[in-house]
C-alpha cells in the first residue's frame, strides 16, 4: 500500500505485541480497541506515538540531544507514512496548584490582555470609575458647581501613615500655609505643633479657600496647579465646599483612589496573571488559599480523654515540662486527664488549643527536696505545632504538622489569587476573577455582547482579543465541557476532563496534517455529549489530520471509519490482530464485533435484594458542597447502588468529598475535609469504608500485585520452609528484594537502575549484575519445581495458580485475582506499568482475597476506565460478589452496561454546573427509565429495550 494513503507498521514487538503488521488509513478516524492489557497501549503510544516522538528527536542538532538524550527505538521492524505525532493522553496535563482551565487553554492569557487593554478601573471606596484628569477639567469641573459656594482647595500630604509630622507643619508654615485638615478636623497650625506619633494620620493641606463666581477662573486655576504640585503623588487635589450641601470631590491628574493613594499608573497583562509577583496576591502568592492549623483537626475525637490521646499533637502523657503545665490547668479548672475532651469546661479546651496569653498556672517542681511553685503560661497546641514546624526544617515534621491543616480562602484576595488593584479593573461590572468564576456557556455569552458595552477606540483594541476567546471557549463546549468554568483548578480535572480540554486546544490550533494519538477521551463523559466529542474527533479528521484513539465506547467505535480489535486475550494471551475495518465489516469471531451487533451483552443474573436493604440505609442530609442544593439521599445497604448524572451534576462532590470523608473521619479518625452537609444516619450497620480507585498501587518498580496483594508474604514463607533453604539457615527475609542479604546489591533488589535524565522523566534500565531477577546467586539455588522466586515473580497468575495449587493461603489470593480477569499479568510486573483499570481490579482482588465481615462499604469512581466490554463483564461479576456477601458497592458511573445492572440508582442533576446538584430520581434501573427529566433515564430506556 502507498505510504501516503497509510501508516504501514511491520513486525511490531512492543511489549505482548506478537510481531504483528498492519496499514492504518491516514487522515481518518481509527479506533484501536481489545480487551484490557491485549497491546491497544504498546501499538499506539509505545510504537507509533514514541517513533514518531524519535524521528523529532532526531532532527534536533548534536548539541540539543547531548542534553535531552537518545530515545529508544521501538522494537519494530518498520514503520512508514508516519506524520508528526501530538500525543492527548490522561497524564500529561499540569497538576500545579498554578495551572487553571483558563491557563492550559490559553484563554487566561487573552482575557488578560484584554483587562490590560480595554479595562476599566474603579474606585474601592466610592465604587466610581477613575479616569486621569487634568489640570484644566479639574478646574472646568469646579467651576461647574452653583454660583456662590464655598470651596476650600485641599492636597493630601499624608494618607494613613504615623508620625507626628512638627517638621512638616514648620514647613508649611514657614510657606505661608495657615490651615490644615489632620484626620477629618480642620485646624490652625502653630509653630512647634505635632500630633499622636504612634497613630495613623491623613493630613491635608488647605490651599486656597474661595468662592465660585465669574471672576475666579484664573484664581482657581493657580490653586489646582499649586494643590496638584504639593500633594503626595504630584497628582491629587480635593475640593471641599462649606456651609452648603455639596458634596467633596476628589481631582487626580493620574489613576488615584478616593483615599489618596495610586494604583498601577499603566496596567500590563501581568498585572492580572496570579503566577506573576505584579499580579499575585501578597498573601497568598497567587495560590487564592492559605493553610490554617484546625483545632478540629488536633483533636479528631472528643470522646477521648487527654490520657488517651485525645490531643494528637501532645500524645499520650510523659515527664515533660509540657504535661506539668497542662496538670496545673486541670488543677486550677477542676478536671482530671481522664476526662472526656468533650467535658472539659470550654475555657480550659480553649487554653489547651490556643494556648493561655498572659495567664499564668502554678506547676509544682521538686529541687533538692524541697517543691518549688513556678508561674508558666502554656502555648496552645496551635503554636506548639507552628512552632515545631518552623524551627525543625525536616521533612518529616512539616508533613505531620500540615496533617493538623486545612485549605481556605485567603483572607486578602478572597480566593480570586490577585491584588487588590487589578480585581479594581473590570470590564462591564465584572473584575477577571468574577468572570473566570462563571460557566462557561454565560462567559461566552458575556464576550459576545461585550462588544457593544466598549467605545469605538476599545472595539479597535478588543476585536482581535475577544475573537480568539470565544472561538476557544466554543471549542471546550463542542467537547462537552459546559459545566467548567476558566478559574477551574487543573488539580480537580479528572484524566478525561483534562484530555477533552487539550483536544479542545488542539482543534483551536487548526494544525493538519497531523497524527493525534488520544487514550480514552470519553472518560467521564455522559452519553448525551458524546456526540460533541465525537463530532470535535471527525473535525479534527476533516481537516486533514489522522485521528488514532484508543477507545472501548461503543458510540465512538460506531462513528470510526476504521476499528482495530487487538486480542485475542489480554497479556501472554493478546497482542495479535483479531479484526480491522469498519464496525459492520468487522470480523464476527472478533469479541469486539460480537459485543458491537448485539450477539453478547455485559448481563448479570438479577437477585431481588429487597429484605436484605429493607431498612438498612445510610442517609446524608443538607449535602450541599460545590453545587449541590442542599439534597437528602439515602444509600440502601447490601446493593449495588450506581450515582449517575451529567458530567459536572455533583457526584464526584457528593461520593468523594462528602459520603467517604464522613465515614473514613468516622471509622479511621482520618483528617480529610469533608464538605458541607447537616447530618447522617446509620453509620452503626456499617464496619468499615474502602475506597476502589484508579490510582497506581505503587509509584517504583519496587511494588507489584504479589507485594500489594500479600501473596508475596506466603510465597516467601514457602520457600523459607523448602528443605535447601533450612540447610543454609534461610529466614523468609532472605527472599525479600527489599532488604539487604539475599537481594541483589547492585540494584538493590529493584531489578532495574535508575538513570536521571536532564529535561525528562528518569528512565529505568535493566541491571547488568542480576538481569532483572532481583537477587543473588545463592538465593536464586533455592528452587521448587526447578523454579526460583525470580521465576515464580516472573509467572503470570495463571501459571502461578497452577503452581500452588496444593497451598490454600496463596491460592486463594491467586484465584481472586483470576476471578477478576487478570490472569495474564505477571506476579512481579512493576506498578507503574499497570493501567488504571488494572490497578483498580487489583485492588478489588485484594478485598475479594479478605475474611469479609458483610458490612463494608466499597466506592469506586468510574471503574469501567480502560475495561472492554469482556473486562467489563468480569468486573461485574466481582461487584456482585462483593455484594452477595453482604456488602454496599456505590459506583460512580456513566457506562450503561454497569448502570442497567445495578440494584439502585441515584441520578443527580439535571444539568451540570450551577443548572445541577438536584436529586432527579432514584430507585430500580426501571424506575429512572421512566423518570421524566432524567438524561441518564433516557439513554437507559433504549438500553433496557429487549
Amino acid at each position: 500500500m502507498s505510504a501516503f494513503s497509510h501508516i504501514s507498521i511491520r513486525g511490531a514487538r512492543v511489549h505482548n505485541l506478537k510481531n504483528i503488521s498492519l496499514d492504518i488509513p491516514r487522515n481518518r478516524l481509527v479506533v484501536i480497541t481489545g480487551l484490557s492489557g491485549s497491546g491497544k497501549s504498546s501499538l499506539a503510544f509505545d510504537t507509533i506515538y514514541a517513533e514518531g516522538q524519535r524521528r523529532f528527536m532526531e532532527t534536533l542538532s548534536a548539541y540539543a540531544r547531548q542534553y535531552i538524550g537518545n530515545i529508544e527505538r521501538p522494537d519494530v521492524d518498520s514503520i512508514d507514512g508516519l506524520s508528526p505525532v501530538i500525543s492527548i493522553d490522561q497524564k500529561s496535563t499540569s497538576r500545579s496548584p498554578r495551572s487553571t482551565v483558563g491557563t492550559i487553554t490559553e484563554i487566561h492569557d487573552f482575557i488578560r490582555l484584554l483587562y490590560a487593554k480595554a479595562g476599566r478601573r474603579y474606585d474601592p471606596t466610592t465604587g466610581h470609575m477613575l479616569q486621569k484628569q487634568s489640570e484644566e477639567f479639574i478646574t472646568e469641573s469646579i467651576l461647574k458647581l452653583p454660583e456662590g459656594t464655598k470651596v476650600q482647595l485641599l492636597a493630601p500630604l499624608v494618607t494613613g501613615r504615623k508620625g507626628h509630622y512638627r517638621e512638616l507643619f514648620d514647613t508649611l508654615l514657614k510657606k505661608g500655609f495657615l490651615r490644615i485638615r489632620i484626620d477629618g478636623e480642620f485646624r490652625e497650625m502653630e509653630k512647634g505643633m505635632q500630633i499622636e506619633r504612634y497613630k495613623s494620620h491623613t493630613i491635608e493641606l488647605v490651599v486656597d479657600r474661595l468662592v465660585i463666581t465669574s471672576g475666579v477662573n484664573e484664581r482657581l486655576r493657580e490653586a489646582v496647579k499649586l494643590a496638584v504640585g504639593m500633594s503626595e503623588h504630584k497628582s491629587s487635589v480635593i475640593c471641599a465646599p462649606f456651609e452648603s450641601d455639596e458634596k467633596e470631590q476628589f481631582f487626580s491628574t493620574r489613576y488615584a483612589y478616593s483615599d489618596g493613594s495610586v494604583p498601577i499608573d499603566t496596567l500590563a497583562p501581568n498585572n492580572f496573571s496570579f503566577n506573576s509577583p505584579y499580579g499575585a496576591c501578597p498573601e497568598c502568592n497567587g495560590l487564592g488559599e492559605i493553610r490554617q492549623l484546625s483545632a478540629d483537626l488536633m483533636v479528631p475525637d472528643k470522646s477521648l480523654s487527654i490520657n488517651q490521646g485525645a490531643i494528637e499533637p501532645f500524645g499520650k502523657p510523659g515527664k515533660r515540662n509540657l504535661w506539668q503545665v497542662i496538670r496545673a490547668i486541670a488543677k486550677t479548672f477542676n478536671f482530671d486527664l481522664d476526662t472526656p475532651f468533650s467535658k472539659i469546661p470550654k475555657a480550659a479546651a480553649d487554653i489547651l488549643l490556643n494556648g493561655s496569653g498572659k495567664k499564668t498556672f502554678d506547676v509544682t517542681y521538686s529541687y533538692a527536696g524541697k517543691e518549688h511553685l513556678y508561674p508558666q503560661d502554656f502555648p496552645g497546641a496551635i503554636s506548639y505545632v507552628r512552632e515545631l514546624q518552623k524551627n525543625s526544617g525536616t521533612a518529616k515534621i512539616t508533613e505531620w504538622a500540615e496533617s493538623f491543616m486545612f485549605r481556605q480562602p485567603c483572607p486578602e484576595c478572597g480566593g480570586a489569587r490577585l491584588r487588590k488593584e487589578s480585581l479594581q479593573v473590570k470590564i462591564g461590572d465584572k473584575n477577571i476573577h468574577e468572570l473566570e468564576s462563571i460557566p462557561l456557556p454565560e462567559s461566552l455569552q458575556l464576550f459576545r455582547e461585550l462588544p457593544a458595552k466598549l467605545t469605538e477606540k476599545e472595539n479597535l483594541i478588543a476585536t482581535p482579543i475577544l475573537h480568539e476567546i470565544t472561538k476557544r471557549i466554543e471549542f471546550l463546549l463542542n467537547v462537552g465541557l459546559d459545566y467548567l468554568a476558566l478559574n477551574r483548578s487543573s488539580q480537580t480535572l479528572s484524566g478525561g476532563e483534562a484530555q477533552r480540554i487539550r483536544l479542545a486546544s488542539q482543534l483551536g490550533s487548526q494544525l493538519s496534517g497531523v497524527l493525534y494519538v488520544l487514550d480514552e477521551p470519553s472518560i467521564g463523559l455522559h452519553q448525551r455529549d458524546n456526540n460533541k466529542l465525537i463530532t470535535s474527533l471527525q473535525h479534527l479528521r476533516d481537516i486533514g489530520n489522522t485521528v488514532l484513539v484508543v477507545e472501548h465506547d461503543k458510540d465512538t467505535m460506531l462513528a470510526a471509519d476504521e476499528i482495530i480489535d487487538l486480542g485475542p486475550g489480554a497479556g501472554e494471551h493478546g497482542g495479535e490482530l483479531v479484526a480491522q475495518g469498519p464496525a459492520d465489516k468487522l470480523n464476527p469471531h472478533s469479541l469486539t464485533a460480537q459485543y458491537l451487533n448485539g450477539q453478547l451483552k455485559v448481563c448479570t443474573e438479577k437477585v431481588d435484594r429487597t429484605e436484605e436493604s429493607e431498612n438498612r440505609f445510610i442517609t446524608l442530609r443538607g449535602c450541599s458542597g460545590n453545587n449541590l442544593k442542599g439534597i437528602d439521599v439515602s444509600f440502601p445497604l447490601a446493593r449495588l447502588i450506581c450515582v449517575t448524572g451529567v458530567s459536572g451534576s455533583g457526584k464526584s462532590t457528593l461520593i468523594n468529598e462528602t459520603l467517604y470523608p464522613v465515614l473514613a473521619r468516622h471509622f479511621y479518625r482520618s483528617k480529610i475535609q469533608t464538605y458541607p452537609y447537616e447530618s447522617i444516619e446509620g453509620l452503626k450497620l456499617l464496619d468499615k469504608v474502602v475506597n476502589v480507585d484508579q490510582s497506581p498501587i505503587g509509584r517504583t518498580p519496587r511494588s507489584n500485585p504479589a507485594t500489594y496483594t500479600g501473596a508475596f508474604t506466603f510465597i516467601r514463607d514457602f520457600f523459607a520452609r523448602l528443605p535447601e533453604a533450612q540447610i543454609r539457615g534461610y529466614k523468609p527475609g532472605r527472599f525479600s528484594f527489599n532488604v539487604k542479604g539475599g537481594r541483589c546489591e547492585t540494584c538493590q533488589g529493584a531489578g532495574t537502575k535508575k538513570i536521571e535524565m536532564n529535561f525528562l522523566p528518569d528512565v529505568y534500565v535493566e541491571c547488568d549484575t542480576c538481569k532483572g531477577k532481583r537477587y543473588n546467586r545463592e538465593t536464586l539455588q533455592v528452587r521448587y519445581k526447578g523454579s526460583s522466586i525470580a521465576d515464580v515473580l516472573d509467572m503470570t497468575v495463571e501459571e502461578a495458580l497452577g503452581f500452588f495449587e496444593d497451598f490454600p493461603r496463596i491460592r486463594r489470593i491467586l484465584s481472586t485475582m483470576q476471578s477478576v480477569g487478570l490472569g495474564y499479568i505477571k506476579l512481579g510486573q512493576q506498578s507503574p506499568l499497570l493501567s488504571g483499570g488494572e490497578a483498580q481490579r487489583i485492588k478489588l482482588s485484594a478485598e475479594l482475597a479478605k475474611i469479609q465481615t458483610g458490612n463494608t462499604l466499597y466506592i469506586l469512581d468510574e471503574p469501567t476506565t480502560g475495561l472492554h466490554f469482556q473486562d467489563i463483564q468480569h468486573l461485574l461479576d466481582v461487584l456482585q460478589k462483593l455484594v452477595d456477601k453482604g456488602n454496599t458497592v456505590i459506583v460512580i458511573e456513566h457506562n450503561l452496561d454497569i448502570i442497567k445492572n445495578a440494584d439502585w440508582i441515584i441520578d443527580l442533576g439535571p444539568e451540570g454546573g450551577n443548572k445541577g446538584g438536584n436529586l432527579v430520581a432514584e430507585g430500580t434501573p426501571e424506575v429512572i427509565a421512566a423518570a421524566q427529566g432524567s438524561h441518564t433515564g433516557k439513554f437507559l430506556a433504549a438500553e433496557l429495550k429487549p
